[in-house]
């Protein structure tokens, strides 16, 4: 049976306030007083001087150009527990927070993206091996705060020059499959003569487990006759980036 769609107003849009009211100054927004002495803090101090829940409060005013958008931001920090997990969380995750609708979840999305490309800037065109401590900060960055594990390659040259950084696999909270031949069969697509693997432990702690030291091993055989080095497999925790090669495990 076919229903009349009901004629009940819509519930109102949670970021139609970005574009303020028609008629109405922007002046009149009784938290403009409060926003530009956040944006003066700011000037004076430095974005470094900000709680995170500011810094975030100070970047939602770009979307919304009215109200009050401290609820937001700290509804944000509770939710996902830290500024880098808010803006690593995938666009629907963010769109569980309240006030916080697509708009805003794509706006915080390219911080993520922006801070990703930062980081791969300090290792493409140049040995990666060379420049680790910008590796581990853009590895950090990249799967710190990835909710479930996720399993990815770092393809290098000859010259140890980063060519491609891809994910071959996504898996649950505790566990991403890995399979060595496709490993291998990607790195010979890409002339790939070095790799290093990387995947995170969603629990924080980047200990690595058995699991994962029997897996890099089976890549390391996999390679051995293809003539493919593993320089490293590197697990990343929101408690930091544990080496297998600074472990001994390689």
């Amino acid at each position: 049976m076919v229903q009349a769609a009901s004629l009940s107003p819509s519930p109102p849009d949670p970021e139609v306030e970005r574009l303020g009211k028609p008629g109405r100054a922007a002046t009149s927004d009784p938290n403009a007083g409060h926003r530009e002495r956040l944006r003066a803090r700011a000037r004076a101090g430095g974005l470094v001087a900000l709680p995170d829940y500011e810094l975030l409060e100070l970047y939602l005013f770009r979307t919304f150009a009215r109200g009050d958008v401290k609820p937001r931001a700290k509804a944000l920090l509770a939710r996902f527990g830290s500024f880098g997990a808010v803006i690593a969380a995938s666009i629907e995750e963010l769109m569980t927070v309240p006030g916080i609708g697509e708009t805003a979840a794509l706006d915080i999305k390219l911080l993520h993206e922006a801070a990703l490309r930062a980081g791969r800037d300090k290792i493409v065109k140049r040995p990666v091996i060379s420049s680790w401590s910008a590796l581990l900060g853009y590895v950090r960055v990249a799967l710190a705060n990835e909710p479930r594990e996720q399993f990815r390659v770092l393809f290098l040259d000859k010259k140890n020059q980063l060519i491609a950084d891809e994910v071959l696999n996504r898996g649950t909270v505790d566990h991403a499959p890995v399979y060595p031949r496709e490993v291998m069969r990607r790195a010979l697509e890409l002339s790939s003569s070095n790799i290093i693997l990387l995947h995170n432990h969603p629990s924080g702690d980047p200990t690595p487990s058995r699991p994962d030291i029997d897996m890099t091993k089976q890549v390391i055989d996999a390679g051995r006759a293809l003539k493919i080095n593993v320089h490293d497999h590197l697990v990343v925790g929101r408690d930091g980036v544990a080496s297998f090669k600074a472990l001994g495990l390689i």
